[in-house]
């Protein structure tokens, strides 16, 4: 008898186990933030890749009517497949598009450049990440479009699309 009961408990909790992982499978497994309207973008001081200087991200930002962060690295394939986009952007507009070089090291950053092309106005080291954490970036690339004021009008999570690039254009003409 107490050999039916394990069994029977056993077979229930088998069941349990795939019914839940069955109904997991119909949800999406992404996750999206929340709308970054009416946010500013975080402060934050950093060295110059190329000049070693310190720059504050407000000094470089309220020059300009819109401003482009996007944080890149070397060893990041998505931001290798975005850099073209970025290339072409710079070509056709007057935007500042500033780099935020995350976890790399320099000569890997500058040999990126070079075989690439560089569409940054200013490109700014974060070598331990701590300035894209406190950005909200989930991970690279991601790309902020803010304004003068610093307030964040979109975030794009992932490398830039035609799409987006589209989409940006627009919004800064």
């Amino acid at each position: 008898m107490k050999k039916k009961i394990y069994y029977s408990i056993l077979f229930l909790f088998f069941i349990f186990i795939f019914s839940v992982f069955y109904l997991g499978l119909d949800k999406p497994n992404s996750y999206t933030p929340n709308e970054y309207s009416n946010k500013n973008l975080e402060t934050f001081t950093s060295k110059e890749l190329f000049l070693n200087d310190e720059f504050n991200s407000n000094d470089i930002i309220e020059n300009n009517q819109f401003t482009l962060v996007n944080i890149w690295s070397s060893w990041c394939a998505p931001c290798r497949s975005e850099h073209s986009l970025l290339m072409g952007l710079k070509e056709k507009t007057n935007i500042n598009i500033i780099g935020l070089n995350y976890k790399d090291k320099k000569n890997n950053a500058i040999k990126f450049l070079n075989e690439l092309g560089n569409p940054f106005e200013k490109i700014l080291t974060d070598p331990d990440g701590t300035i894209s954490i406190a950005l909200g970036a989930y991970g690279v690339p991601e790309t902020f479009l803010v304004n003068s004021k610093s307030k964040i009008i979109r975030k794009y999570i992932g490398p830039l699309k035609t799409e987006n690039i589209l989409e940006i254009t627009k919004i800064i003409k």
